[in-house]
């Protein structure tokens, strides 16, 4: 597989734009972690505002190591646009067969169809931006039932049940889209 960058472009779609988390969405970070729901399907909880930081500079050294790509997810609102979630496309390498698209939604825009348009803008940018990539995947704990139908509606297809390993307790599936 291929593995070369093109211009790195901002992704979008209708009512939905991604762009690199920056150190203004700090507060909007916090704001979003204090939902029991999302800490619960996250690995790293943000809890405080350094824990925020660090999350954030986190996100910024992977944009510079080349291999994990985390966009904020904007929402066009009346008074200007407002976090509403993040996707994330980890694991870019030559060793990989395929990397995984993750995302979270803040509890303020469930519902609305926010995350399938952010993963359906992501998996456009990773197939323009890595040529060689031809599969992305998109992995959730079974019990996950809004995962499997946010894979559903951005067209990832179900591929297998995988088997439960640390930090996640149960099965996951794994959901696939091709290039092309």
């Amino acid at each position: 597989m291929l593995i070369e960058s093109r211009t790195p472009g901002t992704p979008s779609t209708p009512g939905v734009a991604l762009r690199p988390w920056c150190a203004d969405d700090l507060a909007e970070l916090v704001q979003a972690y204090r939902d029991p729901v999302l800490r619960r399907w996250t690995r790293f909880p943000v809890t405080t505002t350094a824990e925020a930081r660090r999350w954030l500079d986190g996100a910024l050294r992977d944009w510079a190591d080349g291999r994990r790509y985390s966009f904020a997810v904007l929402e066009e609102q009346a008074d200007g646009a407002r976090l509403v979630g993040n996707v994330v496309l980890k694991g870019v390498t030559p060793e990989r067969p395929a990397p995984e698209v993750g995302y979270w939604t803040a509890s303020w825009a469930r519902g609305r169809g926010v995350a399938p348009r952010a993963v359906t803008a992501l998996s456009r940018w990773a197939f323009d931006r890595f040529p060689g990539l031809t599969r992305l995947d998109l992995l959730h704990q079974v019990d996950n039932e809004a995962s499997c139908r946010v894979a559903q509606k951005s067209g990832f297809v179900f591929q297998e049940v995988l088997p439960a390993r640390p930090p996640f307790p149960l099965d996951g599936h794994r959901h696939s889209l091709a290039a092309g």
